[in-house]
This record gives structure tokens, C-alpha cells and sequence, in this order.
């Protein structure tokens, strides 16, 4: 048996970066499933549930703006650690001073939305875990605006604020059908050595973006 929730979120700021995008970031037209997923992991995960989610409701109009960030240019290599084990001098550090570099970011503001969602369990479920005890312990957590660390817009510096949604009906900002084109679904987990991005077409119907029609492909 499935436990749902609808979460409200909201926030001044969000980039849910498209992956074709190398250099500048670019974020999509409306929150990620995998993003929002992360948003709810954010305030309530154990590894006896698996939260997924079904409908993305777009409350506020979608609005980009331009920004600049300082991002770092470089990455941390693996081969340079290995060489370090081996003897050799490599550097095992960034120095953000140097490394820093600004890049332009093209993001969305004024984002608000309802994130309608449910929880399975896992094999990793013991005994004493419930659907009804772990579906209270989620209701109460969101009531009191708990999170084990805080959830984000798809980047730390732009903080999502969150609250259990009760009402019936939810109003959006869209009416008739929109195509939003392919978005990221999320990753496939399956396999560890070959893990694999999973893509949607993403079909907006009077602001509703319903994940249960949609079809995966990787």
C-alpha cells in the first residue's frame, strides 16, 4: 500500500541544470522529478522507504533571469590521488583563490510549487517498520518544518522552503497544454558500475506535469 503527501515548495531563486549545457548552466523550465524527489529526501528518507513522485504542480508563472557565479574551473582527479599513493607530488588540493572563475547562469525566479508524491517500502524494511509509521513520522515533520539538512532549488546556495500542502485543490499559474520538451527523469541505480540518466517527455496540462502517464527512456 502507497502513503501519499503533497508538499508546498517555494523559493526566491532555482537552477535545475539541463546536462547538454557544458559550460554555462541553463536550468529547465520546472523542477526535476529527481529534484524534487531530493527535496523530500531532504526532510524525511530512511532506507525502509522509496519516495516517488507522481504530479509536479506549477503555482507561479515561469520566469528565467540571468546571473553570474563563481564557479571553480577545475575538479579533484582520482589519478592524481593514485599517483600520490604512488610516491609521486601531485596536487591533492583546489586553491579556490586561484581556481575561481566566473560563469554565467541562466536560472528561474519566483518559483513556487506542489509536489504531489508517495512512499513503497524497501527490502531494507525491518520489523518494526510500517507504512502508517513512517507515513506519521513524514506528515509530522513537514507540519513542523523539520529537514535532517536543507533542501535546496538544485543548488546549495538557493534554499527551498517547504510546508504539507492540505488543501483539495491546487491552483496553478497555466491553463491548456504545454510542451516542455525532454527532462531529466532521474538516475537508474540498477546497476552501479553503469549507472544511467532516465529521460521524459515532459507534458505540461493546465500546469500539471503527471509523472504516473509519463514515459521513461534511457
Amino acid at each position: 500500500m502507497a502513503f501519499g503527501i503533497k508538499v508546498k515548495l517555494w523559493g526566491d531563486y532555482a537552477l535545475f541544470t539541463r546536462p547538454e549545457m557544458k559550460v554555462e548552466r541553463v536550468s529547465y523550465d520546472v523542477i526535476t522529478p529527481s529534484a524534487a524527489r531530493g527535496i523530500i529526501e531532504a526532510i524525511y528518507w530512511k532506507p525502509a522507504i522509496k519516495w516517488i513522485i507522481d504530479k509536479i504542480y506549477v503555482c507561479s508563472p515561469i520566469d528565467f533571469t540571468n546571473i553570474r557565479r563563481n564557479e571553480l574551473k577545475s575538479k579533484l582527479l582520482a589519478s592524481n590521488a593514485k599517483s600520490a599513493m604512488n610516491g609521486l607530488q601531485e596536487p591533492l588540493f583546489i586553491d579556490t583563490s586561484e581556481d575561481i572563475q566566473q560563469r554565467a547562469s541562466l536560472l528561474l525566479k519566483n518559483v513556487q510549487y506542489v509536489i504531489e508524491a508517495h512512499f513503497e517500502m524497501t527490502d531494507a524494511a525491518g520489523e518494526s517498520d510500517t507504512a502508517e509509521k513512517h507515513y506519521n513520522i513524514a506528515l509530522r515533520r513537514l507540519r513542523k518544518g523539520q529537514c535532517y539538512h536543507c533542501p535546496s532549488f538544485g543548488c546549495r546556495e538557493f534554499p527551498a522552503k517547504f510546508e504539507l500542502y492540505e488543501e483539495e485543490a491546487v491552483i496553478t499559474a497555466y491553463n491548456g497544454e504545454k510542451d516542455l520538451g525532454y527532462m531529466l527523469f532521474d538516475m537508474n541505480y540498477s546497476d552501479l558500475d553503469d549507472i544511467r540518466p532516465m529521460f521524459f517527455r515532459a507534458v505540461m496540462r493546465d500546469g500539471v506535469i503527471d509523472l504516473t502517464e509519463s514515459e521513461v527512456v534511457q
